[in-house]
């Protein structure tokens, strides 16, 4: 629980602290991560159905499309603005 929170803590300070795109992208990864040892940790207490590990195995799954989901979305937006900064995208219209 402890290492799970720090993750989770150090994943929200590089969301909250980053000026690019792929470094907050990473910062989300370590949140969802810190998410998934929680479901690990927390499915040991459940000695019959092991519903902890099966819904990790989901958020794994769901996490790695996010990824692929966003990253094709930062391609775009560098194709178009050749910037990856978020605050110097302004307009996401034309």
């Amino acid at each position: 629980m402890v290492l799970s929170a720090a993750l989770f803590s150090i994943g929200l300070y590089g969301v909250l602290s980053r000026r690019n795109a792929v470094l907050i992208l990473a910062g989300i990864e370590l949140m969802i991560n810190a998410a998934i040892l929680n479901l690990v940790a927390f499915g040991k207490f459940d000695k019959v159905h092991d519903a902890g590990q099966v819904f990790a195995l989901f958020a794994i799954v769901l996490a790695a499309a996010a990824v692929a989901v966003a990253l094709a979305i930062i391609l775009q937006v560098y194709k178009y603005y050749k910037t990856i900064n978020p605050e110097d995208i302004r307009q996401l219209k034309d």
